[in-house]
This record gives structure tokens, C-alpha cells and sequence, in this order.
């Protein structure tokens, strides 16, 4: 049996174990001027699961459409699924999870699921920092404030231009909010993999994993602990290298 990782760009790859195949999230579809692989999620034509790290559209949209036609089952938060029963997809092809499961796959391939956190997307910028930038502060912010924060950095989505704006309107699928992030532990014959689709952590979850391989997340501001790092995001990756 052989396995194998293809990425898709963003956080989505695929991956294949021996005959099973499994998308880690199912964002394809780009605005023309951004790179991309060429395809649009309507490509797909084989899956036999979807796991899905977070509901935000940059990770779950394009998971219905791969989902009704290849028949897979997606695997995603108790938010993930609302929005994908919203887009028709059946209930039979729906697994909500919440953390703490192990699901089996295949006869031979199983996923665990783990808590996580999303990055610090409500920080100015959007969280949105170079790897080598210093980040200090914003510490202690409520939840209130931190999404009164959020909406002014969601204004600011409308100077990107035209493009931007139709894909946006596009993949909105009135998800509320990421509906809580996880981690994925796979375990195959041919080794574990953890699979992280954004910058957030709980230190003491991941300091107890051992896998072989661990794909994550490294764009914005990382959150650790449920709060954001006091140093860059190169810290931030290395931390999570360090306790795996």
C-alpha cells in the first residue's frame, strides 16, 4: 500500500491510501489573477471522505459539490454540517463531530479528532502579518470585543477590488462563524499524519501527539492557549515543531 499528499493550495490536500481517498478540506476554486491547479471543485471526480479543519469559506466551500458527486462523507463540525444539509448535501454523507472521536475510514485507515483554535483573525490587519513580524499585546480582549474588532477588519474586504468581491459573495453560505476548529490525526499503514488548517493551538493537546508526519498552518497571527503568540509567527510554527 502506498500513500500519497497532493495539494490544492490554501489548507486543502488530498490525500490518498492505497485506493481510499480523503480531502482535507475543499477549497479549490480561485479568482482568476490568484495561482491555483487549474481545477474547480465540479473536477473532482473521486472521494471517499471529506474531513474539514474549520466552516469558514476558505475551507469548507466546494465540499458540497465534491460531496454529491462523488458520493463521500464529510466530516466537520456541528456547523459544518447545518451548512452543508443547507447546500443539499444528504444526511447519510454527514458526520458531525466535536472532538475526542476516532472514526474508522477504511479497514485500515482511522482519524482522530482533537480540539484546536482558530489564528487571531479579529487583530488588526486581520491578523494578517509578514512571518518574521513582532506582535505584542492585545491580551485579555473579550469575546464581544474581539468581534466588534472582526467587523472592522471585514470592512475593509471591499477595497480588494471586484474579483475578490464576487468570490466572496460566491462561497458566502451564511456560515456563523468557523464553528470550532480541530486537529486530525490519521493513522495509516504507512505512518500518522496530523493535519492543522489554521494558526491555533492548545499547547497541551499537541505536546501528547507523536505523528510522522504534521501538516500546519502557517498564515496570520497564531493563537496558543486562546490567546495570540507575544512574538512572530516563525515562532509560532517552531513552537508547535518543538511539542510535536
Amino acid at each position: 500500500m502506498t500513500a500519497r499528499l497532493d495539494w490544492y493550495g490554501c489548507a486543502t490536500f488530498r490525500l490518498t491510501v492505497g485506493s481510499l481517498v480523503l480531502f482535507l478540506d475543499a477549497y479549490i476554486d480561485r479568482i482568476p489573477e490568484a495561482a491555483g491547479t487549474g481545477l474547480r471543485a465540479d473536477d473532482i471526480e473521486r472521494a471517499d471522505w471529506i474531513v474539514v479543519g474549520h466552516s469558514h469559506f476558505d475551507h469548507l466551500w466546494g465540499a458540497e459539490r465534491i460531496a454529491k458527486r462523488t458520493g463521500s462523507t464529510i466530516i466537520g463540525s456541528h456547523e459544518t454540517v447545518r451548512i452543508m444539509e443547507q447546500e443539499g448535501v444528504k444526511l447519510s454523507q454527514l458526520l458531525p463531530v466535536g472532538s475526542g472521536e476516532r472514526i474508522r475510514l477504511s479497514s485500515e485507515v482511522t482519524v482522530a479528532v482533537y480540539p484546536s483554535l482558530h489564528s487571531c483573525v479579529w487583530t488588526p490587519k486581520g491578523g494578517m502579518y509578514q512571518p518574521d513580524e513582532v506582535c505584542l499585546g492585545d491580551l485579555g480582549v473579550t469575546y464581544q470585543e474581539r468581534m466588534a474588532r472582526l467587523q472592522e477588519v471585514m470592512q475593509g474586504l471591499a477595497s480588494l477590488g471586484s474579483e475578490v468581491m464576487e468570490h466572496l459573495q460566491a462561497s458566502a453560505q451564511g456560515v456563523r462563524g468557523d464553528g470550532g476548529s480541530f486537529v486530525y490525526l490519521f493513522e495509516t499503514p504507512e505512518g500518522s499524519l496530523l493535519y492543522q488548517d489554521t494558526s491555533g493551538h492548545w499547547s497541551g493537546i499537541l505536546h501528547h501527539l507523536r505523528p510522522d508526519v504534521a501538516i500546519l498552518a502557517a498564515a496570520g497571527r497564531g493563537t496558543i492557549d486562546g490567546e495570540p503568540i507575544q512574538g512572530t509567527l516563525a515562532q509560532f510554527v517552531a513552537r508547535q515543531a518543538d511539542l510535536l
